[in-house]
């Protein structure tokens, strides 16, 4: 059973990452940039005296702004970590030896993915110090932070595969980053604007709104950003949830999106990655 589980891709990357100095360096300047917002923010909170009350409201809105830089670090990661997986071998051309040996392609791909998330999971625990602070202060509930980091987990695992796809699919590392990062972009960016831009025609047109306004549910439950919001402030998922007529809570449609990208993504780099084989000779 030990051995099945074992992946020897994944044990090798894993090594080769967590004693590089770049993973160490990129760890480093995610708890900076936490520290420096935290310091900052409690400095500017007490008059940069050190000293005064803090309130929980202050607290929660100390909360709220960490989790959003929290997870625009980590989008802005992600992406250099799994898109070279499969272009930088072929680059360096190794992959037709890496291909020839025993291990299969789910093997090679999900190794390359598990060490990479295996860094970012790194990141997102380093950082859970820092979310203590929260607690002095109180008002923000443990099963809160619990269910924000779940789905810090979930986005991670789902841009980490499209990352690991276009790699695959790609011959170029700078064209995987650059796919994956425009990816991010329609998902935190494009999706918004949509979002903004239905809810207007919603409230316009009487006769479409059922439509558009499901619509406008369907933008804001894929957006990373919106779904950090409605998990921080509940009252504005129920409100998205009410707009969609269909009352489905947005974390619901959110993990079903992105546990579908997760799985075409991994199955298409998968079937890619042999088949792409003759053209690396």
């Amino acid at each position: 059973m030990m051995e099945r589980l074992y992946n020897p891709v994944f044990v090798k990357e894993l090594k080769l990452r967590f004693r590089s100095f770049k993973s160490f360096s990129g760890l480093i300047f995610y708890l900076a940039v936490l520290t420096i917002f935290i310091a900052g923010f409690l400095l500017i909170t007490t008059g940069f005296t050190g000293k005064g009350f803090f309130r929980p409201d202050t607290s929660f809105m100390m909360f709220a702004v960490l989790t959003i830089i929290q997870m625009a670090l980590v989008l802005f990661i992600t992406p250099s970590l799994t898109a070279g997986a499969i272009s930088s071998e072929r680059e360096k051309q190794t992959l037709n030896i890496l291909l020839t040996t025993t291990q299969s392609s789910m093997q090679i791909i999900v190794g390359k993915l598990l060490s990479s998330l295996a860094f970012l999971v790194l990141m997102l625990v380093a950082g859970l110090p820092l979310y203590s602070l929260v607690f002095l202060f109180g008002g923000v509930s443990p099963s809160q932070i619990a269910s924000i980091f779940s789905f810090y987990l979930l986005t991670v695992v789902a841009i980490g595969s499209i990352g690991v796809m276009f790699s695959t699919i790609t011959k170029r590392t700078i064209v995987a980053m650059i796919a994956t990062y425009g990816s991010i972009i329609f998902l935190g960016g494009i999706t918004a604007f949509f979002f903004f831009i239905t809810l207007a025609f919603s409230q316009m047109g009487a006769a479409t709104g059922s439509t558009q306004s499901f619509m406008a549910y369907f933008w804001a439950s894929i957006n990373p950003g919106a779904l950090i919001l409605t998990l921080i402030e509940p009252e504005m998922g129920r409100g998205l949830a009410e707009l969609s007529g269909i009352k489905l809570p947005v974390w619901v449609t959110y993990l079903i999106f992105y546990s579908i990208i997760i799985v075409l993504c991994l199955t298409l780099a998968i079937k890619k990655l042999r088949a792409n084989m003759k053209s690396n000779r």
